[in-house]
């Protein structure tokens, strides 16, 4: 089978080509590779847009054409919609119980968005919590790998704590000794004597290549189900079963694609280009961009370090398209239109197929939502999966 990968969006508004470079063109890559779920964070939205709630529904499917348009396939990732998924409020709720407050509060982007979003009441449970509600997002999939940018990766760290804390408090089972004998008695008694003395090798001294051939046999012994393998790899390691497994961050290089201003691309800063502008807005917004201050004069020569159409050159432009543009630039050989016209003609080459692929979807609108159903039915069959044995661990199966 292969390893699991989750992420998320949240449905704010039209994606642009800094979601693109900095997220979606991975998501791609990897759609082929691993067993991928990619959803719409639409509960995320009202932390910070509770009140915009006439907007949300627009937002979610004209974002999902945009995760269409990229390349994103629905027969080989599956996509859906958080807030379809009532499980993710359960755990949400559930894991609520055990979690410090100290947690929540010492996550870096909590007092950073209170900052930037000063025009927002952020003073709510919900925003507080979304870092746990993420936290369930995650878990309750057993996702093996997040893939998130640097700035994010304090969000998977505090979901891996939550798993932690969970399995240790409800990882024990009730009579566990016993299911513990009754899954080895499913194993030839010749491994089982190999797999005790593998144990107690690494219990009792760290022996970690018994461990490492020990998992590695429990990984794929034909006789076990799941549940036997969890507990034993839980009997093994001495922390009783893993009911919800610590994901691992997939670091996402960040985006090299800055905004048509040079700082962060972001609608909120004007300073965007959405994945299904058209073409006529493309070229009046880089034919605008802001270049080097010292270019006063068509004559004046410029450093390309200092002008963020270079970022862009370094996205889109082959490397002998950069030296003719660096070298232009600071013998004022060429204008700084010139410079930017190539930028131009790569974007629009880039969109050209997310628009031909969008095409279907934005004239009949049914297709998203079949496809969005579709995904999140089957979520909700995975999600339903691990809550049953978040119940049972809690006991609350009754």
């Amino acid at each position: 089978m292969k390893e699991r990968v989750l992420s998320g969006m949240r449905p704010t508004g039209a994606l642009h080509l800094g979601h693109y470079h900095g997220a979606l063109k991975n998501w791609v890559r990897l759609q082929s590779q691993m067993d991928c779920y990619f959803f719409v964070a639409d509960w995320h939205a009202l932390t910070t847009h509770y009140e915009s709630r006439e907007v949300i529904e627009k937002n979610v499917y004209e974002m999902v054409i945009d995760w269409l348009a990229t390349g994103l396939d629905p027969e080989q990732c599956t996509l859906f919609l958080q807030s379809r998924i009532p499980e993710h409020a359960e755990l949400f709720t559930l894991l609520a119980m055990g979690t410090p407050l100290g947690w929540l509060e010492r996550v870096p982007t909590y007092k950073d968005q209170q900052e930037k979003l000063k025009d927002k009441d952020l003073t709510t449970y919900g925003f507080l919590g979304y870092p746990l509600l993420q936290a369930a997002d995650i878990l309750i999939y057993k996702a093996k790998y997040v893939p998130v940018g640097e700035d994010q990766a304090s969000h998977v760290e505090l979901t891996r704590e939550a798993a932690r804390r969970f399995n240790h408090l409800y990882g024990r089972e009730i009579d566990a000794e016993a299911k513990v004998q009754a899954s080895l008695a499913k194993l030839p008694k010749d491994n089982v004597k190999r797999l005790e003395k593998s144990r107690k090798a690494y219990q009792e001294t760290g022996d970690a290549k018994a461990m490492e051939g020990a998992l590695g046999y429990l990984a794929t012994a034909p006789e076990l189900l799941v549940q036997d393998r969890e507990r034993l790899e839980g009997y093994f390691k001495g922390t009783g079963k893993i009911v919800l497994p610590e994901p691992q961050i997939l670091l996402t290089e960040a985006s090299k694609l800055p905004g048509l201003d040079g700082a962060k691309m972001s609608k909120s800063y004007n300073n965007a280009i959405a994945i299904r502008e058209d073409r006529a807005s493309i070229e009046h917004k880089v034919k605008r961009m802001p270049t080097d201050p010292a270019r006063i004069k068509r004559t004046d020569a410029g450093d390309p370090d200092k002008c963020p159409v270079w970022q862009f050159h370094r996205v889109y432009s082959s490397e002998s398209q950069r030296q003719w543009v660096s070298q232009g630039c600071k013998s004022a050989g060429i204008g700084c239109l010139e410079c930017k016209q190539p930028i131009i003609d790569a974007i629009l080459q880039e969109q050209q197929p997310m628009l031909e692929r969008a095409e279907p979807y934005v004239t009949n609108p049914k297709i998203v939502r079949d496809i969005v159903d579709a995904g999140t039915e089957k979520a909700r069959i995975t999600a339903r999966e691990t809550m049953r044995d978040v119940r049972e661990a809690m006991g609350l199966n009754y």
